[in-house]
């Protein structure tokens, strides 16, 4: 029986690499079409991330941070990239305590996805926290942030207003509603 993660499968003939950056990398691979037709990819690696739904006292932590490829400032929830090698779960607990100052004994896995599988790797594995103890933010050199917290409320209506537009927090928003309403994810 065949796999069904290679139904349609692109056999690629060559790869050529473009860019290497300290985050992500681009390449083009020249593919061969289930129909035996050729076609190029542009294709941009990326070595995954974590973010975190916290919640402490019935909201939602989150950062407010200028994004460039935007050209805005946007409310998100904590996140960042994974060191090489790094443990998806580790990297979640440190992602919290650097952008919030909040510690979690305990993180749960929601989900893992793809940002954008049309033309990226990149991975992101959503946790969710809820019995946080307060501690002292410790931001990246190259990061600067401003930790709040919010009511679902106020995170729906950040949405409308275009102040929450990224997938990973607008998914969070939603488990968080989910969460609410059934107590499952």
């Amino acid at each position: 029986m065949k796999d069904p993660n290679k139904k349609f499968e692109e056999v690629t003939i060559h790869t050529k690499h473009i860019f290497q950056g300290k985050i992500i990398s681009l390449q083009v691979d020249d593919v061969r079409l289930p129909n035996g037709e050729t076609a190029t990819r542009e294709i941009v690696k990326h070595p995954g991330a974590v973010a975190v739904l916290a919640i402490h006292e019935g909201k939602m932590v989150v950062v407010e941070q200028y994004r460039k490829p935007l050209e805005k400032s946007q409310v998100e929830i904590p996140a960042g990239k994974l060191d090489p090698g790094e443990n998806p779960l580790e990297a979640a607990h440190r992602e919290l305590q650097e952008e919030t100052g909040y510690t979690c004994p305990s993180i749960k896995l929601i989900s893992s996805f793809y940002t954008s599988p049309g033309f990226a790797d990149e991975l992101i594995h959503l946790y969710y926290a809820d019995e946080l103890t307060a501690g002292i933010e410790k931001p990246d050199d190259d990061e600067f942030l401003e930790c709040v917290s919010i009511t679902l409320e106020e995170a729906k209506q950040m949405m409308a207003e275009g102040r929450i537009s990224d997938a990973k927090t607008i998914m969070a928003v939603y488990a968080w509603q989910l969460y609410q309403l059934t107590g499952e994810f």
